[in-house]
Order: structure tokens, then sequence, then C-alpha cells
């Protein structure tokens, strides 16, 4: 009889990657057939795209045999009653935050053929250098305890786990991870109702960074208080792009002299400028426009560096390759750009410009956390907000041009519903006053604002600044990024963390 040919293995743990979800979910089918399976796609796409460095995987020969999924938390916010669908957003892992001190064990798991080479094991050293990478204080994990139910009806779960840790009882869960250098602190009731050989029951087991060090402030660091500066202005006639720099540094210096993080100005800011083409039908008007953008924007960008504040440059025209495009540019006072399409033009813009839609919506890193830009139309498009959210953005400005009142409560009031559906906060403005011969731009209406969630830590109205209807002025306020952490985890309503996901999904094509 010949021997059985031995395998040869080749081991590679890695992190995982958005084209690796096909290869996963078969893994989890194996792994979690009793248990619902594999993670959706979208709850998939979202944990590795919100902590990329947390998602490992151990392939043999190319073949995914093992997983580990994991969160940074801010501990204090759940404490040590929570159950797992809260603290991972039902998978999603919107609580991710990289600022908490706390490595949270989402999942793991081996291919049952896989159980004896120790890959858990190697999982779990893992994440503990992961854990001693980033300086986090902690690992605390969720823990089954599938062997519990054939001793439910002589041992409290308390008394179980005693029986565990004293090796008279063998648990293929909690045997093994605190073989890994895990305590319980606690055990949870309702952790996982789903798991029946657990009875809904589970350990919250912590493994303590003992090379941690207390954080210190340092200079750069991330903010927790951000101010807002929001330039409300009046269209009037100029001659130059000189002339439209000089009175956009004159706001600028205003507003960083109160040591403003950010500065937003109007759409199309630029259009006083449309004075130099009255002698053109608007599509040629808006394109010769469109020939000064770069001098703008490069005009604005040194601003921006020069005074040390970032610039949403409202919008600016943008005409290449016989295509015309609406576009805000995010201008980083550390000299860095980017730009913003806008995704939904109006009726207006198409039929009497021939503007065009943009194809991506982008989530901008800065120093003061990341942040979203929706121009005038596109906040009225609730999904936008939404998946910007989702990636996320904690700011959102809307750059606007309106010419009457009705049309300006559009985009207000829409605007406060993305604040309030998604709790985050949300910056308007836009330009009054007149241009006169200017078709297609002549009159404009606003009232800029800083709007809030609604909850009790914030303003009653929800209305952190609002500027005079029709006046040129700016406004300037606070907004307080910890308190968006609380009112997602802890507020009288929680609009991401409730969300049925179960029934509905969102997500970019």
């Amino acid at each position: 009889m010949k021997k059985p040919k031995h395998q040869k293995h080749k081991l590679e743990l890695r992190n995982l990657t958005a084209e690796d979800y096909d290869n996963l979910a078969v893994l989890m089918e194996h792994v979690y057939d009793n248990l619902g399976g594999a993670w959706k796609k979208e709850q998939y796409m979202s944990q590795i795209t919100r902590f990329p460095e947390g998602q490992i995987v151990i392939e043999d020969n190319g073949v995914m045999v093992a997983a580990a999924l994991s969160m940074i938390v801010d501990y204090a916010r759940f404490g040590d009653t929570h159950t797992y669908s809260q603290i991972t957003s039902d998978g999603y892992l919107t609580n991710h935050d990289p600022s908490g001190d706390t490595l949270y064990g989402v999942d793991i798991f081996v291919h049952p053929k896989y159980r004896g080479l120790r890959l858990g094991r190697r999982l779990y050293d893992a994440r503990k250098e992961l854990c001693r990478n980033l300086n986090l204080r902690r690992f605390i994990a969720g823990g089954r305890i599938p062997g519990y139910a054939k001793h439910a009806t002589n041992l409290t779960p308390v008394r179980y786990i005693e029986e565990v840790k004293n090796r008279e009882i063998f648990d293929p869960v909690l045997s093994f991870q605190l073989s890994n250098g895990f305590h319980v602190r606690k055990v949870l009731t309702g952790y996982l109702p789903a798991d029946a050989d657990s009875l809904g029951y589970a350990t919250l087991l912590e493994w303590v960074n003992l090379d941690y060090v207390d954080k210190v402030t340092h200079i750069g660091g991330e903010k927790i208080v951000v101010r807002l500066g929001v330039v409300q202005w009046q269209m009037r006639t100029m001659s130059s792009v000189e002339e439209l720099l000089k009175h956009a540094e004159f706001f600028i210096d205003a507003v960083s002299g109160y040591h403003a993080d950010f500065v937003l100005f109007p759409e199309y800011m630029s259009a006083p400028l449309m004075g130099l083409f009255n002698d053109k039908h608007p599509p040629d008007a808006i394109r010769a426009l469109a020939g000064f953008s770069i001098d703008i924007r490069n005009g604005l960008l040194e601003m921006a560096m020069s005074y040390n504040i970032n610039i949403i440059a409202g919008s600016l025209p943008e005409y290449s390759n016989h295509e015309l495009y609406n576009v805000s540019w995010l201008l980083r006072r550390d000299g860095t750009f980017e730009a913003q399409y806008k995704i939904h033009v109006t009726p207006d813009e198409v039929s009497c410009w021939g503007v065009q839609g943009g194809h991506a919506l982008k989530v901008f890193d800065t120093d003061c956390g990341k942040i979203a830009i929706l121009i005038c139309y596109d906040a009225e498009f609730p999904e936008l907000a939404r998946l910007a959210t989702m990636q996320g953005a904690q700011i959102i400005f809307v750059p606007f041009w309106t010419d009457t009142k009705n049309a300006y409560q559009r985009v207000r009031y829409c605007s406060q519903a993305r604040a309030i559906e998604n709790e985050c906060f949300v910056a308007i403005t836009g330009s009054v006053g007149n241009l006169p011969h200017a078709e297609n731009m002549d009159i404009q209406y606003s009232q800029s604002a800083i709007f809030s969630p609604s909850d009790f830590s914030f303003p009653h109205d929800a209305i952190l600044a609002e500027a005079t209807p029709n006046t040129e002025m700016t406004l300037i306020a606070d907004v307080n990024l910890e308190l968006l952490k609380q009112v997602r985890t802890r507020g009288a309503t929680r609009n991401l963390a409730n969300r049925r996901t179960d029934l509905y999904r969102l997500e970019w094509l």
C-alpha cells in the first residue's frame, strides 16, 4: 500500500485587498455554515476601506486558509457592556476610530482542514504585533464559548469559564485564547444571539500591551476642534484675475486671522469676470471664463500656504478636450491640492452652457480629518453624502450658486438633512448681489450657514452659525469632532448605526 503523498505547504501572511472577497467568502462559508456564512460584500469593502492594516489573511500555496479582522476603538465609549453588532456596526466597522486606544478583534477563523497548524496563534501574534506598532493600550475581543451548551444545565457561564481556566473542561475557543495570553474581563450576555452553541454568551477577553507608551499631543497632531470659515461674498464686476484674487485675499486674511482651519468660497466664484465676455453667447462666455481657472487656482494655493489655511475654492469652470466641467478645488495649506467634479449638473447648466457631470466622489484627507465637497445640486442627492460618510467624512462643504430663494431653500434644507441623517457637520455658502449683463448669472440669493447633527450636544436648532441673507459677510464657527463620535454611539437616535443593512444597501458602481 502506497503512503499518501506529503502535502507541501507554502504559507504567506498578508493584508486583505478588495480583490480577495470572493475567495474569503468561500473560506467563511466553510467555517460559518451554521452562523450565517460569509460577510456581505458591502460589509467586507467597508472593513478593508476603514482599516486595511487590520484585515489579515494566511494563504497556503495561494489558497486562503485563515483570516483575522480587527478595528480600533476608543474603548471608553463602549465599556465592558456591548454586543457584537453594536461595537462592529453590524460588520461595517463604522465605529473604527484611528485615534482610539484599543485594538478590537472582529473575527478570526481557520479552515477546518488547517486547524492543526496553529494558524490561529500566528494570526493572534500578528495582531499583537500590530497593537504594539500602533502603540495601542490593549487588544480586546469577544470570545465565543461553543462548549457551554453541553454544560449549561449544570454550570453557570461564570462557573463554566472557571472550569475551562482550571483545565477541567476544554473549550475549543476559550482554551485557545487563554493559551494566547488573554484574560477574561467579564461575561457578556446576548453578545452574539445567533450563537446557539454558546447560548448567546461570550467572554470579554483582554491582552495588555506592556510596551504601550502614553500618547503625548504633538504639533500637527489630529485635531478635535476644527474652526470653519465661510465667505458669503457679493458678486461685483471685476476686470482681471488679479482683482479677483485681491478680493479673495481680503477674506482669506480676515478668516485666517481667527486661526480658522478652513475657508469656503461660493460656487462659480470666478463669475465676477463674466463681464469681460458680455459680447459672447453664454456657452462661449463660460468657456472663455474657464481660461482663467488655472491662474485663480494657483493664486489661491499660494494664499493657502502663506495664510496657513485650507481653502475650498468654491468652484471654477474647467474646459478641456472639448468638455466643460464644474470643479471645486481643495487647496491644502501644505501646498497640495485635489479636485472634486460636480456630479449632478442642473438642467440649466446643461441647457445654457453644456456642462457635463463628473464621475467620481472623493473623500479627502486633511490635517483636520476627512472631508467631502458636494457642489450645490449634489447636496440634494442623499446618496452622495451617505457614501462620503461611510468612507469617513466628518465635514461636508457645499459651495452653491442660487438665483432665487426657492432655489436656495432646496440647497439649504437638503444640506441640513445631510448633517442630521449622516451625523456630520455641513457648511454651505453662496454669493449675493447682481452681475448686470452676465446672462444666466445676473442675480444671486444666499444665506450661508454651518449645520450640525440634531441632538443634546448640539444647538437646539442644529445650526452652529448663520449669515444674514443677501449680505456680504463671513461666518466663523468651531466644530467638535469628538461630539460626532458621541452622537454616533450614544445619541438619542443613531442614524448610521441603525440602518437596516439586512434590507437595503448603498454602493458606488
